[in-house]
């Protein structure tokens, strides 16, 4: 298990750094044709490529280091029932939308992003659907679940508020980086209509709730009711990865576009709830029973090949 640490360690590492050369590219050298000239032809080119493919780094090593995040604490079926119903079902409102309308808004990819999907959707959207919203969710369920004893049941209530709160938080995060992202030097999208959101349609992001509520939902529903808890250690890396990106996009909002209302949003309803929520976890985290479905292949029960001292879990 400590290769996987080293791994995660790495990635994350790579994740952060590939975000801020990402700011240094888009706020300083591009706004600065007099910086790109001075460089060399080979500097030139690998400033292209820069460009063409920093996004799709950056999210592909965030999505990697929160899978094997997952894998290393909750077990392999909590990865697995998470994530593919995150990328399936924003990968299909994300289509939806490309292509009606619904539920964001009229608006199209521009390039940087890698790869786009049936030509509307780069690949590495519903992989960032994924990475932040799976650190949403975890936030939020972790600090609903503080309160509940060793092996009971999740409440209902406290189960939907798990759901409304990852998507509200996963919401908050958009509040900057939408407006920012499509008012760059090297916007990434643009709409069809000047949204009265600082460029960005109000309908986005209830559109943005609404999706993330959906695949939270359906994962909530393969994850079992019992109790899941986990250390403010062990939330570390989600709230690194939560707070990261948000600065990310807080930082080209205001360099940018000088737009302050959206990140002091994305802070007030974002940042400040997942700090008080990674507050209100245990400094230590207590085994707590995770059931499994009867019908689960033993191959992929949650702590078939983890140890259940890295998890802070137990199997039935």
């Amino acid at each position: 298990m400590n290769h996987l640490v080293k791994l995660e360690r790495f990635l994350i590492i790579g994740h952060i750094l590939a975000m801020s050369f990402g700011l240094a590219g888009l706020l300083i050298v591009l706004p600065h044709p007099e910086l790109i000239a001075s460089l060399s032809t080979s500097g030139q080119t690998l400033f292209r490529w820069s460009m063409a493919g920093g996004g799709v780094v950056y999210i592909i090593l965030g999505a990697a280091a929160v899978a094997i995040y997952a894998y290393r604490t909750l077990g392999l079926w909590q990865w697995l029932t998470f994530m593919v119903p995150a990328v399936v079902i924003s990968l299909s409102s994300e289509l939806l939308g490309t292509s009606t309308g619904f539920p964001f808004g009229e608006y199209a990819y521009l390039s940087g992003l890698g790869y786009k999907i049936a030509s509307l959707v780069p690949f590495t959207i519903p992989l960032s659907w994924f990475y932040m919203g799976f650190v949403c969710y975890l936030i939020a369920r972790a600090a609903m679940d503080a309160g509940v004893a060793v092996g009971k049941k999740v409440s209902r209530v406290d189960s939907i508020g798990a759901i409304f709160l990852g998507a509200m938080l996963l919401t908050a995060w958009d509040f900057a980086l939408d407006p920012a992202m499509s008012r760059t030097a090297f916007p990434f999208w643009y709409y069809g209509q000047q949204g009265a959101f600082f460029g960005t349609p109000y309908q986005n992001f209830a559109g943005w709730l609404i999706t993330a509520i959906v695949f939270m939902t359906v994962a909530r529903g393969f994850w079992q009711k019992t109790s899941l808890t986990l250390s403010r250690k062990q939330l570390l890396l989600p709230v690194i990865i939560y707070v990261s990106n948000v600065i990310f996009g807080a930082v080209i909002a205001i360099v940018a576009a000088g737009l302050w209302i959206p990140v002091e949003l994305s802070i007030v309803l974002g940042i400040m709830p997942v700090l008080a929520l990674w507050g209100q976890t245990a400094s230590q985290s207590t085994p707590k029973l995770i059931e499994q479905l009867e019908d689960t292949p033993a191959a992929i029960k949650p702590n078939a090949e983890v140890p259940i001292e890295s998890a802070g879990v137990m199997s039935k």
